[in-house]
């Protein structure tokens, strides 16, 4: 395939250049064809640069020494676009200097500025962003939003769904993905008046008899089914979906850990480890963040790949992996075709809803970190 160049930002993350450009390095082991503008500190660059002799030819370095902070604000990062390696990724992707940019700096910041340098696609109020996380299945899920924006009406979670089961069309290859809203139960009557309005909508549109949209509306679904594997996309608002995501994490965590701990505790225990290694390795392995590295901001005019910020190289190789993906299967455009079949009636202004007026609008500062 022949793919437009990424744009990484090699200083952000918490190990910054060695990592990100040891993952662009993985990625163009596994994929020749990858070309990369690597963004950042050009000494640090082309000293990482010397253990992966194999990115020479593929690699063109774009000095910049200043970097965004962590806990930095993103309306503070937002005015540092044009001098930090984040604000140049991005501004690459906007210029056409490259196809997507994959960064694995502060997720405000990169939320607020993609949006600004970007702008969301026609039909589009607000980008959210997108996850896999991983099932008892085969497959993985898709989630969003986990955090860009923590409200959401009606309309916004129908446009959500269509974003959401475009993106798992390509990372999942399904024809008609089924997509869920999550809620505090299954029953139509349950949930806020935003919740119930959006599954009215995506019913009437999937139903029409001249729809040709590529989604299954399946109603409602719990948190406690998200990974069962049932579902292929699950929609809710940012703040609800953080919360749900770092849940799952934890429960992860947990789990691993108290096996660990009942695993140690005796001799007994440690013997019963080296029986069941193989089962615990495919445990971990399954359950390891890096393996489905690379949330992505759906919705703008442009591909942007937000990588954890503890992501170990192989995270980073396939957060660039996802960024590809997308870009060779013509994300944008795919939304843009999902949001005309959805029709008018779907996609209509709320109005008045849950007490509130919408406005569509976030202040940067409120995008999850």
């Amino acid at each position: 395939m022949s793919l437009p160049r990424i744009a990484v930002d090699a200083m952000g993350g918490d190990e910054g250049v060695r990592v990100m450009v040891e993952g662009a390095a993985i990625a163009r082991r596994r994929h020749k064809d990858f070309q990369f503008l690597l963004v950042g500190d050009e000494g640090r660059i082309k000293q990482a640069l010397e253990h992966h002799p194999g990115m020479a030819g593929a690699s063109e370095i774009l000095h910049c020494e200043d970097v965004v902070g962590g806990d930095e604000l993103p309306s503070r990062a937002i005015r540092r676009a044009k001098t930090t390696s984040m604000g140049l990724a991005v501004g690459a992707v906007k210029s056409g200097e490259a196809g997507a940019a994959v960064s694995a700096g502060n997720t405000g910041a990169l939320m607020a500025m993609s949006k600004i340098a970007l702008r969301t696609l026609p039909g589009i109020d607000r980008p959210a962003l997108a996850a896999l996380l991983p099932t008892l299945q085969e497959h993985d899920v898709v989630m969003l939003d986990l955090g860009a924006n923590t409200e959401a009406d009606a309309r916004n979670l129908v446009q959500f769904a269509v974003m959401g089961a475009a993106y798992s069309r390509i990372v999942n290859g399904f024809e008609k993905p089924r997509v869920r809203l999550l809620n505090i139960g299954t029953e139509e009557i349950k949930g806020t008046d935003a919740l119930r309005d959006a599954a009215a909508r995506l019913s009437a549109a999937t139903a029409r008899e001249d729809s040709d949209l590529a989604l299954e509306f399946d109603g409602f679904v719990e948190s406690d089914k998200i990974n069962r594997g049932e579902t292929h996309v699950v929609v809710t608002d940012g703040f609800s979906g953080n919360i749900a995501l770092k849940a799952i994490e934890g429960s992860a965590r947990f789990v691993t850990d108290l096996l660990k701990q009942a695993f140690t505790s005796s001799l007994r225990s440690k013997i019963g480890f080296l029986v069941s290694r193989p089962a615990t390795e495919l445990l971990k392995h399954h359950l390891d963040p890096n393996n489905h590295n690379g949330a992505v901001f759906l919705g703008l005019n442009g591909v942007v790949v937000k990588s954890h910020g503890s992501a170990t190289a192989g995270g980073v190789a396939n957060a660039v992996a996802v960024a590809a993906r997308l870009l060779e299967n013509k994300l944008t455009e795919r939304i843009a075709h999902d949001l005309a079949a959805m029709g008018e009636d779907a996609l209509k202004e709320n109005g008045r809803e849950n007490g509130r007026q919408s406005t569509g609008k976030d202040s940067p500062d409120e995008a999850a970190a």
